[in-house]
């Protein structure tokens, strides 16, 4: 991946909801997408993610990319909710 973030930002993969339970169940799709990912980078300025975190994030308070097949994020520390 050749994304630097900014600042206070985070780059995140976005992870895909599961298809099939471990017994496997095979779930119908989601409508909405998760709120959650994994933190690639982080800016100079973030204070408590780090790389490797699974983050819950606001929606609608991201910036979307595609790039290389993998969904992306860029959110703001701040607007972080928790680490998984």
């Amino acid at each position: 991946m050749g994304m630097k973030p900014l600042k206070d930002r985070i780059v995140a993969v976005v992870e895909k909801p599961l298809e099939k339970t471990k017994s496997g169940i095979l779930l119908g799709e989601a409508k909405e997408k998760p709120a959650y990912a994994v933190v690639e980078s982080v800016g100079p300025e973030v204070k408590e993610v780090k790389k490797g975190d699974k983050i819950i994030y606001k929606e609608y308070s991201q910036s979307e990319i595609k790039m290389d097949e993998k969904d992306y994020v860029i959110v703001k520390e701040e607007d972080v909710l928790a680490i998984l």
